[in-house]
């Protein structure tokens, strides 16, 4: 365990420039609004909304969708826990005085970012089942992602390993249960 912590604190140091040039666009308050508000939108209230409109809007594909999604969701959330549990990053604005943290944290450690992993995980397979949900919910995953390092509350690694994760997932739920199927 010394050893992951050691190297986390070579990639803290790494990425410290990064983290904190992001990081300083919150310093504005409109922009630290925005970005709030789009992480509190990650937080579950987006992915829950599309869950329960799916169903309604486009009837048992839709259903299958969103069911598919909410098993690959609870995967997500066990994996991401688990590996917070075990790796046990600090987040920026903990393991550095001069980056703050901007919006409240749901949990205590920074890796990976499990706002990330959902927002790709749910843009990916929602638009491999709508091709026409990409594009908005491609983007506002970039938005989730951006989001944690200028909110104080993720390294970049955190939230493209947190990203990788969630794409990884999708693909094994898609392979599992692709577009269409059981419809």
């Amino acid at each position: 365990m010394r050893s992951i912590g050691r190297a986390f604190a070579t990639m803290d140091g790494l990425e410290y420039r990064l983290c904190r040039w992001i990081h300083r666009a919150g310093r504005y308050r409109p922009v630290r609004a925005v970005f709030a508000a789009v992480s509190r939108l990650g937080d579950g209230i987006i992915w829950y909304g599309l869950l329960l409109t799916l169903p309604l809007a486009a009837g048992k594909a839709g259903l299958v969708a969103a069911l598919s999604m909410a098993i690959g969701a609870l995967f997500g959330l066990l994996i991401y826990k688990g590996l917070k549990a075990v790796l046990v990053r600090e987040r920026p604005f903990i393991a550095h005085p001069d980056i703050d943290c901007l919006t409240a944290p749901l949990d205590r450690y920074s890796f990976p970012s499990g706002h990330t992993l959902h927002a790709v995980f749910f843009a990916t397979v929602a638009s491999a089942w709508f091709p026409v949900l990409g594009p908005a919910l491609f983007g506002f995953a970039f938005l989730v992602g951006l989001s944690r390092p200028l909110l104080g509350l993720h390294y970049p690694t955190d939230v493209l390993v947190g990203g990788l994760i969630g794409w990884a997932l999708a693909l094994m739920v898609l392979h599992q249960l692709p577009p269409g199927s059981m419809v």
